[in-house]
């Protein structure tokens, strides 16, 4: 059972997406409730909401990804 270094690259770039995601949907959900009285406070709020839903769901999938590289694809019977 070796690991596959190229599974395992992907995975590390896809926790530099997900590092990413992380930092700037607070940043974008903070300026969307700091102007509240602005009239873009609705479209940037829906964008810092799924940078917040995306930076979960990259996380899942590089931990994912990291898995499968170190322990192989799971067989399905």
């Amino acid at each position: 059972m070796r690991t596959d270094k190229a599974l395992l690259i992907k995975g590390i770039k896809s926790f530099g997406y997900t590092a990413a995601t992380m930092f700037i949907a607070p940043v974008v959900l903070y300026q969307a409730f700091k102007n509240t009285d602005k009239p873009l406070f609705i479209p940037v709020l829906i964008v810092g909401l799924v940078l917040a839903g995306l930076a979960i769901y990259l996380g899942f999938r590089s931990v994912n990804i990291v898995m499968d590289a170190v322990f192989g694809k799971k067989k399905r019977s």
